[in-house]
């Protein structure tokens, strides 16, 4: 009688995404850091080079400089590989690029110039509640953008 093979390993499925354990991590530094009208878009159905955008607004060149450095900080203690930081001096607009993630912060003229969630429309927003331990983030009313609206999200 012959011995049967033992049996093959099976794939283990992860129950998170390692992409959700990062969001959790930056959008929380964000918030703790006062960053304003955060935005966490899922683009990873309709971009060929990153899942996800974070959107945040700074109300200043120096608020935007503390919150690209607390990103900083955290993504080195999860030890995440920042592939690219771009900024100038003055500009108004930091990205951050983690791969998987991209990070962009505006100062306020520059979110509202720019704006991402017009651009990326058709992407879903996730809600903020899934990422925070707090929430009480207002969420800014932008021209033509009336599925938004000015919200304030309740603490959990």
């Amino acid at each position: 009688m012959k011995a049967s093979a033992p049996p093959k390993p099976t794939r283990k499925i992860r129950k998170t995404n390692p992409s959700e354990k990062l969001l959790k991590i930056i959008v929380q530094a964000l918030a703790d850091k006062k960053a304003e009208d955060l935005r966490v878009l899922d683009v990873s159905g309709l971009s060929s080079i990153t899942d996800y955008l974070v959107l945040a607004t700074g109300n200043s060149e120096p608020h935007l400089r503390a919150l690209r450095i607390e990103l900083e900080r955290v993504l080195d203690e999860q030890q995440v590989r920042i592939l690219g930081v771009d900024t100038t001096k003055g500009s108004g607009w930091t990205v951050v690029d983690v791969f998987e993630l991209m990070v962009h912060l505006f100062t306020p003229d520059n979110r509202d110039k720019y704006r991402m969630e017009l651009l990326w429309k058709d992407a879903n927003e996730l809600a903020l509640a899934k990422f925070l331990k707090y929430v009480n983030t207002q969420v800014k009313e932008y021209k033509d953008t009336p599925s938004v609206g000015g919200r304030i999200l309740p603490y959990l």
